[in-house]
């Protein structure tokens, strides 16, 4: 049609590919926005390793396994972990389901309560939402309990091959002092070896005497 006659063609074609990609990108990244605390909103995956993985992920969810990032307090795990959970939304996933939880309060809430099942049901939650992120894992006072929850809980996503972001102040391995195996237990460290498919050990000084989140 001319454009004398004032036909203007629309901006958006809700029929294009790039058209639904980016309808998706915005849910998504809506969706990260409200699992992501303030302090991390302006976090971006920068070490080349975390963005691979977002990317791996994004392009096949199943095969991607599990990203542990594990270094001193202070080195930007946390907000590479969120930077990367946000560069996977700013892709226009096909389906975008967040849980980001500190691990202290992951055991807290996990605890039996008066209300009968209520702890199971979050802990199901946790197994099955599509995108995990377990912050300071091994912060937490360690017992047989904790080992199960975690055992539970890290098994049943290895089993079904969903994407877990999990950072930690200990080393994955060290001969020479306390090391993630250490707290998680033998069980959960071997699903945990066979289900991270990047280990990105973060070094460095600790930024948040900068004054910068990390």
């Amino acid at each position: 049609m001319p454009e004398s006659l004032g036909f203007e063609p629309p901006e958006e074609n809700p029929g294009d590919q790039a058209w639904h990609r980016r309808a998706r990108a915005e849910y998504a990244l809506n969706r990260w926005r409200t699992a992501t605390p303030p302090r991390f909103r302006d976090a971006e995956a920068t070490v080349p390793e975390v963005a691979a993985w977002a990317d791996h992920t994004l392009t096949d969810n199943a095969s991607a396994g599990g990203l542990l990032l594990s270094g001193h307090t202070g080195t930007g795990k946390t907000h590479q972990a969120y930077g990367a959970l946000r560069r996977i939304a700013a892709g226009g996933p096909d389906k975008f389901e967040l849980i980001a939880v500190n691990s202290a309060d992951m055991y807290g809430s996990l605890r039996p309560t008066q209300v009968l099942g209520a702890a199971e049901r979050e802990l199901r939650r946790l197994c099955e939402v599509q995108y995990l992120l377990l912050d300071d894992l091994g912060t937490a006072k360690t017992s047989e309990w904790t080992e199960e929850i975690t055992y539970r809980l890290i098994n049943y996503r290895y089993n079904h091959c969903l994407p877990t972001i999990i950072t930690s102040n200990l080393p994955a391995r060290d001969d020479a002092g306390p090391d993630l195996t250490d707290f998680v237990g033998a069980r959960v460290a071997s699903r945990l070896a066979e289900m991270v498919t990047t280990l990105v050990p973060m070094i460095g000084d600790d930024r948040r005497r900068g004054g910068r989140a990390a």
